[in-house]
């Protein structure tokens, strides 16, 4: 039977930041899903789940459970994954699922709605300045996963999604959701995105926010809301049959705002923990290399390149990133940075012995 608004879901991420924000549009707009999650420490998490989403079921695991994985992929009509989207075991397993699934059911192939991120596009120039002139904005229209630099983020993971969605013989539907640097308060079970945390515990060990080299880089960004209804978009788009799919199904999920670099983001986040203080100076500065060494390559890729995009392909659907434009990256920080500091305290006033 074709995909439809009452078909068999089997989510990855769905107590995360995207993953539950998604959970919560999907129950606006696609109520009638029967959805299956992966999570673990399930019974805790169970009752946060349904109080989103209430015809959801909750299986335990966590992305190293390969067997478990392919298992409810191959029974499954869709896999939505907003999990961690460089866990190749995971999505090897996804995809090992949904080929099983797709050669019990001919002509009618499953669909893989899958998160990665724009991390794919950097131009790895190790923070410095770059004339505006000379950095490449990336269309997703006629985007091809070879044209990325090889060792980037995201490639090697995408390529294989792509590969599956491509071929003849037992099918996959595929679409890729790529979103820019992802901000703003969610109304899911995680109310700010885990690189917030990630820097505030970072700056305060280093004593002063900073960057991977100058910081004179920029990216898009886009509200968490704006992402979770790119991904909506997507497959309602996949319901009706006309969504881009394979090799055409790449989806630059990203706001138009203007682009700030990532001096900026740091320095306002430096001088938010400095007036709490957090860190014993605002601003932000570069930081030594006993920070950015343990990231390796890795962060230099994604904390010190340029990657500009647009989501034309998102835009040809009717999408619109409106959320982005009531409160800029920029504007939501202090809002983040308060929220993940109230869950702290919330979380150190808890004594379960009283």
């Amino acid at each position: 039977m074709p995909i439809t608004k009452t078909s068999n879901v089997f989510f990855l991420g769905a107590t995360g930041y995207l993953g539950s924000q998604f959970l919560v549009d999907l129950a606006r707009e696609l109520p009638d899903f029967t959805i299956t999650a992966l999570v673990r420490a399930a019974a805790e998490k169970e009752k946060q789940l349904k109080a989103l989403y209430p015809n959801i079921s909750i299986v335990e695991g966590v992305l190293e459970d390969d067997a478990i994985i392919e298992a409810e992929a191959a029974k499954a009509d869709i896999v939505v994954n907003a999990a961690s989207s460089d866990h190749i075991g995971s999505i090897k397993a996804i995809l090992a699922g949904l080929e099983k699934g797709s050669a019990t059911r001919p002509g009618d192939p499953p669909f893989y709605l899958h998160v990665s991120g724009t991390g794919m596009l950097s131009d790895n120039v190790r923070g410095e300045y770059v004339e505006e002139s000379q950095i490449k904005e990336w269309s997703d229209l006629g985007f091809d996963l070879a044209t990325s630099v090889p060792d980037n983020k995201h490639v090697k993971e995408d390529k294989l999604i792509v590969a599956a969605g491509s071929r003849k013989e037992n099918p996959v539907r595929t679409a890729i959701i790529c979103p820019a640097w992802i901000y703003g308060i969610g109304e899911g079970t995680q109310k700010v995105t885990l690189p917030v945390r990630i820097f505030l515990d970072m700056f305060q060990r280093n004593g002063s926010a900073g960057t991977w080299g100058p910081g004179l880089v920029k990216m898009n960004n886009i509200h968490v809301k704006d992402v979770s209804s790119a991904l909506l978009v997507v497959l309602k788009a996949a319901l009706e049959g006309k969504a881009d799919e394979g090799a055409e199904g790449i989806y630059f999920a990203a706001s138009m705002e203007p682009r700030v670099t990532n001096h900026d983001i740091a320095a306002k986040f430096g001088d938010i923990m400095h007036a709490k203080g957090l860190v014993p100076e605002g601003g932000s500065k570069p930081f030594p290399d006993s920070v950015t060494e343990p990231l390796g390559e890795y962060g230099w890729s994604l904390f010190g390149g340029n990657f500009y995009t647009r989501p034309d392909r998102l835009t040809k659907f009717g999408w619109k990133a409106t959320e982005s434009t009531k409160k800029t990256l920029l504007e939501s920080l202090s809002d983040e940075i308060d929220e993940v500091l109230q869950i702290d305290e919330r979380k150190r006033g808890y004594n379960p012995g009283q």
